[in-house]
């Protein structure tokens, strides 16, 4: 009878992967942007008040704030794509990013971790 379990417990696992491959991918979504954003003259990290957005040719999403030790901006979830970031908050310089690209392997995509410094005006 022991046989018997272990036999349908293998054979439910190897039937709750319909993956060709044999790669079991986790069912949460990953965010492809990861934005640490800094005042430049005192490194203390801002958050409430800020503005990322990401775009990617016609494609806009204005990032996600999340709070926490070290607050960050997420967005791009589970999206591939060649993106610009424009970061905005009162009182600083408007930051534009170089190009960052976000890749994907067959589960998920690869986060790219960012950090931006404003400039005070």
């Amino acid at each position: 009878m022991k046989n018997l379990i272990s036999i349908l417990v293998v054979l439910s696992i190897l039937a709750c992967n319909n993956d060709d491959d044999g790669i079991a991918c986790t069912q949460e979504a990953r965010a492809g942007l990861n934005v640490t954003v800094k005042d430049a003259a005192t490194n203390n990290y801002l958050g409430i008040g800020t503005t990322v957005v990401a775009t990617d040719g016609n494609y806009s999403e204005g990032l996600e704030y999340m709070d926490g030790i070290i607050p960050t901006f997420a967005g791009a979830w589970e999206r591939e794509g060649n993106y610009i970031l424009t970061i905005s908050a009162e009182g600083y310089v408007t930051f534009v990013s170089e190009t960052i690209t976000v890749t994907s392997d067959e589960c998920h995509v690869i986060p790219q971790q960012v950090e931006a410094l404003l400039q005070p005006e």
